[in-house]
């Protein structure tokens, strides 16, 4: 099978697109960033640099695939709500009219639990919920796009939409990343008493369930899943169990939630009347997310896609410790390699 992995050059897809070469499977990536793409090029993956608001692109890069594995977008919370709607929104809608016009039989789309979050405190989220409102621009678009996703599946594109919740492994530069260097520059505090409870993901579980998405039948079709590893865990407890596997001092000093929020708010504030904007230290959602109990319930991917989580959360910690520790190397340089001839 030939597939297109979008957003290649980022954390979840380029680890995918790895993955993908490891099973066998001919990969085209597709990215931005070239540079971020050469240690796949190296597997054997091909590798076009492009932008996927360029429809005329987006249709080159998905021509003879038989799949697409759409994994770019914008993310985070900082920034307007068209640079949001232009990478999650648009791009979507020219990845969906490439499929068409190419014969894409199945897309997989990577969507975000961020959909589901308010603020507040939910457990055992189903696929179905939404809140009375969306937290940010992020939230917003990609809820745009998944109904983009869900209506081409209805005029007769395979899709299927997964939401992982709180991807962790080597190669991330997001959660982990930013929590050690506030850490390590002495401005971290736990947010409120410690004691939220949040879903984890292994990158190597959402690998498997986008390969159970490619491979799910018919009945599977037409729906969103929740993806993670089904066992809630307190967060700043698993955080310090990482600090003390990097030889850090673990984190015990607290700030109240409220406290913390309005300070997040005042810097959204004063970034917002800061000419370029910059994206502040201390962010809203960053407070409410560290601070909320939040985790999917995960029982609809285990009962129509066969998805069983296999690496735990341990293991995903371990996992992302050894490549930090390592100095961040080239995924490259820190993976098994391909073996090309099996």
């Amino acid at each position: 099978m030939r597939i297109l992995i979008t957003g290649a050059s980022g954390f979840i897809g380029g680890r995918f697109a790895a993955d993908a070469l490891s099973r066998g499977l001919e990969v085209r990536c597709c990215g931005r960033n070239t540079q971020a793409m050469h240690w796949l090029a190296s597997r054997g993956a091909e590798c076009l640099s492009g932008d996927l608001l360029d429809a005329d692109f987006t249709r080159r890069a998905s021509r003879d695939c038989e799949a697409i594995v759409h994994c770019a977008g914008a993310v985070g919370t900082w920034g307007s709500y068209r640079h949001f709607h232009d990478a999650n929104v648009r791009a979507t809608e020219n990845v969906l009219a490439a499929a068409g016009s190419n014969g894409t039989r199945r897309l997989v789309h990577l969507s975000s639990p961020s959909i589901y979050f308010d603020g507040k405190s939910h457990h055992d989220v189903t696929e179905d919920f939404l809140p009375r409102r969306f937290f940010d621009h992020y939230g917003a678009t990609k809820h745009l796009a998944d109904q983009k996703v869900f209506a081409a599946g209805q005029a007769g594109l395979e899709v299927i939409a997964l939401r992982p919740r709180f991807v962790i492994g080597a190669g991330d530069t997001s959660i982990f990343p930013r929590l050690l260097r506030a850490h390590q520059s002495g401005r971290l505090r736990i947010i409120g008493d410690g004691s939220n409870r949040v879903d984890l993901t292994p990158v190597e579980n959402l690998n498997l369930a986008m390969h159970k998405a490619l491979a799910a039948p018919d009945s599977a079709l037409g729906r969103a899943y929740n993806i993670s590893n089904g066992q809630p865990v307190l967060f700043w407890e698993k955080f310090n169990q990482l600090l003390q596997r990097l030889g850090l001092p673990e984190l015990h000093r607290h700030i109240a939630y409220p406290l913390a929020y309005a300070m997040a708010a005042l810097a959204e504030t004063r970034a917002r009347l800061t000419p370029g904007q910059p994206e502040p230290a201390m962010l809203r959602l960053g407070m409410a997310v560290m601070a909320r109990d939040f985790n999917l319930d995960i029982s609809a991917a285990r009962d129509q896609l066969g998805y069983q989580p296999r690496v735990s959360i341990d293991q995903g910690i371990e996992n992302f410790a050894s490549w930090w520790q390592a100095g961040m190397p080239s995924l490259a340089d820190h993976l098994p390699a391909v073996d090309t001839h099996s």
